[in-house]
């Protein structure tokens, strides 16, 4: 499965590429039907500390799931977009089930 890693505006670091790969890569691993992942940082324009976003995409076959969220911190940001997908992927896993 391939990570891709986009960031808007800016040069992201290895050490956060390392992080958001790893996070990804974890959760995909309890799945069957991904084709690959896909996140986003960018910074939001608002004049508050938490401008931080990060979209996290996994491609499935016939699906995506798709969160999105904004905090202080790029790590912080995809660590809740990765734990907001955890339900989204047992959702899922339910649904291939019935």
């Amino acid at each position: 499965m391939k990570v891709t890693i986009n960031a808007v505006h800016f040069k992201a670091d290895a050490k956060l590429e390392d992080f958001i790969t790893a996070k990804i890569e974890k959760l995909c691993s309890r799945m069957v039907d991904v084709i690959g992942a896909e996140a986003t940082l960018k910074l939001a324009n608002t004049d508050t500390p938490e401008n931080k976003v990060a979209d996290v995409r996994i491609m499935l076959k016939g699906n995506d799931l798709y969160s999105s969220k904004q905090c202080k911190t790029f790590e912080e940001a995809a660590d809740m977009a990765v734990d907001a997908l955890k339900s989204q992927v047992e959702k899922y896993k339910n649904r291939a089930e019935k």
